[in-house]
């Protein structure tokens, strides 16, 4: 029999031979296997450039779509700063697009206002979910006041809150005053001149509001040392409006709260809150252990949710959310003339890869009696300067930091008292003093406050940081530091610089410094975006 090599399978498997007509006699020679691997390779040529048309095909239509998502995004923008609301209220020279120091500093205020932005009355059906009374109701005071920080080139912002009640020296010769009402003074006098000159109706109110920002701005740039660029103003719907069109922000509580005069009416945990609840959320100041300033942490947090979701949640791609978007900042945002916003969005998303850290000036004392103003809180212009100067720029607070006589003492401040915080603003007061900054944390409970150093040489450099906390407090030897360190244990009697209210040491952080996931309930340890932190 003829050796047929397609039956080979001692010689290795191959395809059979192609059909021949019929009538043929096949011969050994009529096999090529050559010739079939080559039709075989062939074919799964053609697989793979199909594949890879089809993958082509797939890539292109990909980038059509990255690309018309990016066209939508950029259109919006372009028609969210065409309609938006401005006002003149940045003096010449400041505002332009390069600052002096390369940076850009922004006064962000929330107004107490049931008026929107164009100078009309909000609907009553929203003052209603809001409880913001009638549209007759409410003044011109500022509710909320923030200095944001942005350094040039990216890094670490600061957003600095100023309590409202903060007692300071009104620009324009007002006197001293409560800050949230240098808005009203400005306002006020400029209405009287502008209804002289026959201004009247909505007009009326955008004009005015225009002196009103000018007088908040000047206060504030006096208050800090820090010249504003721009501004931003928005009103009560505004929270409403911004929250509902992101789909909410996550926030934690811990007790839960029933407060009929905010309207804030929330469980225990974590929630999402928008519209009339994330108003509520952030402007309950009834019974909370710190009032005030437990609100302001309360919108420190929010904030840092706000903008961890409007930058990194996907809000700039999305078509509905970024119209939405626009359409409620149209709605209650005013922003100051010449601002380049298309230019401050690309800034901003630098932001996603960095840090946001929010906190809040030093306060000297809580609870300030005023001889008109009723209660407020009091706080040293020097030394709220000093920690802005140290925020904004840090560079210069290092070399005045340095060329302090306390600059080689290195702190430790350890929190025993039980009152969150109270290391990290205790740190504030000590390197505003020129002394070395060392680490902050928790110590079980104790009712006394105990400073320690090393080596007996130690003891002068003890003895100075027992004074700068206000002296009367025990020093005490504790061989095991290291020269030139000293620690600081806070107990329940403790009194001194830092303990009299909150001033926000520890940062909120987006993306970035010390990341914690877990909860923080009531530690030294810094806040962060990262997770949802818990506030009362």
């Amino acid at each position: 029999m003829t050796d047929r090599p397609w039956n080979d399978r001692g010689r290795g498997s191959m395809l059979p031979p192609p059909r021949q007509p019929r009538g043929h006699r096949s011969r050994p020679e009529d096999w090529q296997p050559a010739r079939y691997a080559t039709a075989r390779s062939q074919r799964t040529a053609d697989r793979r450039a199909t594949g890879a048309r089809r993958a082509k095909i797939a890539l292109a239509t990909a980038s059509v779509l990255v690309l018309g998502a990016t066209w939508f995004g950029w259109t919006q923008l372009q028609n969210f700063s065409n309609g938006l609301t401005t006002a003149n209220v940045i003096d010449p020279g400041a505002g332009s697009e390069q600052p002096a120091d390369g940076s850009t500093d922004i006064l962000l205020v929330g107004m107490d206002s049931r008026l929107d932005a164009q100078g009309n009355p909000l609907p009553q059906d929203i003052l209603n979910q809001l409880h913001a009374g009638g549209s007759e109701d409410g003044g011109t005071n500022t509710d909320t006041m923030i200095l944001i920080h942005i350094p040039n080139g990216g890094g670490k912002a600061a957003a600095i809150s100023i309590p409202r009640d903060a007692y300071v020296d009104i620009a324009g010769g007002y006197g001293p005053h409560k800050i949230n009402s240098a808005f009203s003074y400005g306002k006020n006098d400029s209405m009287k001149s502008l209804r002289q000159q026959g201004v009247s109706g909505s007009q009326l109110e955008v004009q005015s509001n225009q002196e009103g920002a000018k007088t908040a701005i000047r206060t504030v740039q006096d208050l800090t040392g820090v010249t504003i660029d721009h501004y931003a103003q928005v009103n009560l719907v505004g929270f409403y409006e911004i929250t509902q069109a992101i789909g909410g922000v996550d926030v934690c509580l811990k007790a839960p709260v029933d407060d009929s005069f905010s309207g804030a009416h929330f469980a225990a945990g974590q929630q999402s809150v928008a519209g009339a609840a994330a108003l509520a959320f952030v402007r309950q100041r009834h019974g909370l252990p710190q009032g005030d300033l437990d609100r302001i942490k309360r919108q420190q947090v929010f904030m840092a949710g706000l903008a961890k979701k409007v930058l990194s949640a996907g809000t700039l791609t999305d078509p509905a959310k970024l119209s939405a978007l626009a359409d409620s900042i149209k709605k209650s945002v005013v922003l100051d003339q010449g601002w380049n916003i298309l230019g401050f969005a690309q800034q901003m998303r630098t932001l996603t890869g960095g840090n946001l850290q929010f906190s809040t000036i030093p306060i000297k004392n809580i609870s300030y009696q005023t001889p008109n103003d009723g209660d407020a809180v009091q706080v040293d212009q020097a030394q709220v300067a000093a920690f802005v100067q140290g925020l904004t720029n840090p560079a210069s607070n290092a070399a005045n930091a340095s060329s302090s006589p306390n600059a080689t003492i290195t702190v430790d401040v350890l929190n025993g008292a039980g009152s969150a915080g109270l290391a990290g603003r205790t740190m504030d007061q000590l390197t505003a003093k020129g002394f070395g900054q060392g680490a902050t944390g928790n110590t079980p409970a104790r009712t006394s406050t105990l400073v320690t150093y090393g080596s007996a040489a130690g003891k002068d450099a003890a003895q100075k940081v027992a004074d700068a906390l206000g002296g009367g407090i025990t020093v005490s030897q504790e061989p095991s530091l290291p020269a030139g360190h000293v620690e600081v244990y806070l107990g329940s009697d403790y009194t001194g610089p830092g303990a009299q209210g909150f001033t926000g040491s520890a940062p909120l952080s987006l993306n970035g410094g010390m990341a914690r996931t877990e909860q923080t309930t009531s530690s030294d340890a810094p806040i962060t975006a990262d997770g949802v932190t818990c506030v009362n």
